[in-house]
């Protein structure tokens, strides 16, 4: 096998590899012995038939397929690693044959797309903004006050018209043009009054009801309404309230955090969550801070980017929303239903997203890369001496069961944080 490299357009390696006809015949024997079973003969039992014979009946070619599966597999992993250092791979090669005959043997083209060098116009000295989010007081009562609404209470109103914040009990029938439509009448649906789960306008003309009360209401379906058949239609709807029960919150005591919060005191608690408040706004505030670099550097920057990486980062995008709906129980499938469109539209969302990520991840690799930017071992030991600290062990008890991929993490988190601190440290960084 002998083969050569050539860089084509967009990002990709052309790979025209050749095989010998020993090498081409033997993978032609190879795909007879896997796939003969599949073949009928007259005359012969299932799979029995000779290659030969299969040969003349179903025609020469019939092997090839599987032949080039077969011989391609075989040497295309060894030739990405022989040319690590001269471009990574970043998607499955699309195959062409060039050439095939019983003398020569057959001669393959390999389309590869790779990690493209990423042409930066700057990143030093620009003018980047940084973001910073402070914890106030009103954040810390806010957050307090959190836990109460898990243990509030419904209390049934009989004295007084129902209002925003109320869950009522209702029935409801809808019309357009004096026809009801399909899905606009329940009773006893229960309706919290400014939860915003109803068309606009439904919920705020409902508040001021009484029980016992009826009314017709006048709403517009809104003009991207999902169903069709009623986007921007006049509707009517025939209401009878038939309860109310507002939620009664028990006082933030002390008492109350001891048995709820395991705290000693309302202080300690709020003190508790101003940390909380307080890591999360650190974490917002570098994360936010880090994706502004990256897309003034982006903005700078110039790379053929391959359809596969956009594809592969789509992929993890649509993964994760995927866990997220499972967290909610609802499958994705589920939810492309509900919302009336298909996957193909739905990948469509991520294509621009997906792009910047892709972008991001060049940039930084091609910044390191230029800066020669590294973790140095006792970087890695400080770090993971930090991480066993956390869980009770010393640096050694905490290795025994490390994970290679660990370190590995490790060392990527402590080159990303260097570098970012260069960016910083290079650029004029400033808050509005």
């Amino acid at each position: 096998m002998n083969y050569k490299t050539a860089p084509a357009e967009k990002s990709t390696v052309k790979v025209t590899i050749t095989y010998s006809k020993e090498e081409w015949g033997d993978a032609i024997s190879k795909a007879y012995a896997r796939t003969r079973g599949k073949f009928s003969v007259p005359g012969f039992r299932k799979g029995k038939a000779p290659k030969g014979v299969l040969e003349s009946f179903y025609g020469k070619g019939v092997f090839f397929d599987e032949a080039f599966n077969i011989i391609f597999s075989s040497s295309y992993p060894e030739i990405i690693a022989k040319e690590k250092d001269n471009f990574t791979a970043v998607g499955d090669p699309s195959l062409s044959v060039e050439d095939i005959s019983e003398e020569n043997g057959v001669t393959l083209v390999a389309s590869v797309p790779v990690k493209p060098d990423v042409k930066i116009g700057s990143y030093k000295g620009l003018k980047i903004r940084s973001y910073e989010y402070n914890v106030t007081d009103e954040d810390v009562e806010k957050e307090a006050k959190k836990i109460v609404l898990g243990k509030a209470e419904n209390v049934a109103v009989e004295d007084r018209p129902c209002k925003s914040g109320d869950v009522v009990k209702i029935d409801f029938s809808g019309s357009v043009d004096g026809v009801k439509f399909p899905g606009g009448t329940a009773e006893d649906y229960d309706l919290e009054l400014g939860s915003g789960s109803f068309i606009p306008g439904f919920e705020e003309q409902v508040e001021g009801m009484k029980i016992g009360e009826d009314r017709n209401i006048n709403v517009k379906f809104p003009d991207d309404y999902q169903a069709d058949d009623l986007k921007g239609k006049e509707a009517v709807f025939e209401i009878k309230l038939k309860g109310i029960t507002e939620k009664k919150y028990p006082e933030l005591t002390d008492e109350f955090v001891k048995a709820n919060a395991g705290c000693e005191t309302v202080e300690e608690y709020k003190n508790k969550c101003r940390e909380r408040l307080e890591r999360s706004a650190a974490t917002r505030s570098l994360n936010e801070t880090e994706n502004s670099i990256l897309k003034a550097i982006s903005e700078t920057s110039e790379a053929e980017i391959p359809d596969a990486m956009i594809e592969s980062e789509t992929d993890k995008m649509v993964q994760d929303f995927s866990y997220r709906l499972m967290y909610q129980g609802l499958k994705l499938e589920d939810y492309l239903k509900y919302m009336g469109t298909t996957m193909e539209q739905f990948r469509a969302q991520f294509a621009g997203s997906a792009r910047e990520r892709v972008m991001s991840t060049l940039v930084i690799d091609k910044i390191v890369r230029t800066e020669n930017i590294k973790a140095e071992p006792e970087e890695v030991e400080a770090k993971i001496a930090e991480q066993a600290q956390s869980v009770g062990k010393t640096a050694e008890e905490y290795k025994k069961d490390f994970d290679p991929r660990q370190r590995e993490y490790i060392e990527n988190d402590i080159v990303v944080t260097k570098l970012f601190d260069f960016l910083k440290a290079n650029n004029e960084m400033y808050t509005e």
